[in-house]
C-alpha cells in the first residue's frame, strides 16, 4: 500500500524553528517530485515548496523563500522541510504529496499521493 506519513509538527514561538518529515512506504520517493502544501483554517491549500525527482531542484513560495529549506534523504525514503524564522502566518496543517510527472509544483491537483497532514502552530 502506497503511503505518505508526515511527522514533526507542533507548537513553536514566533522566530523559532521546526522540521517536518514526510516518510514513504510502499514506494520509492526517488522517482517522485515531493511537494509541501499547507492549509490554514478558512483558507485554501497553498503550495509551500517542492523538490524534484530528477536533479533535486527546489522550489519555494515567495512567502517562505529564505526561511524554509526542503531536502530529501533517499536512503531513508524521507523528505524534510526545515522551517526557520517562523511567523504566525505559517500556522496550518502541512501536507506532503508525491507526483511523477513534475508538472507545476504549486498545483495540488497534479499530485497523486497525499499524506494525512501534521499541524504546525506558531504562537506566543
Amino acid at each position: 500500500q502506497l503511503q505518505l506519513v508526515e511527522s514533526g509538527g507542533g507548537l513553536v514561538q514566533p522566530g523559532g524553528s521546526l522540521r517536518v518529515s514526510c516518510a514513504a512506504s510502499g514506494f520509492t520517493l526517488d522517482y517522485y517530485a515531493i511537494g509541501w502544501f499547507r492549509q490554514a483554517p478558512g483558507k485554501e491549500r497553498e503550495g509551500v515548496s517542492c523538490i524534484s525527482s530528477s536533479d533535486g531542484s527546489t522550489y519555494y513560495a515567495d512567502s517562505v523563500k529564505g526561511r524554509f529549506t526542503v531536502s530529501r534523504d533517499n536512503a531513508k525514503n524521507t523528505v524534510y522541510l526545515q522551517m526557520n524564522s517562523l511567523k504566525p502566518e505559517d500556522t496550518g496543517v502541512y501536507y506532503c504529496a508525491a507526483q511523477t510527472y513534475g508538472s507545476s509544483w504549486y498545483v495540488s491537483s497534479n499530485y497523486d499521493y497525499w499524506g494525512q497532514g501534521t499541524q504546525v502552530t506558531v504562537s506566543s
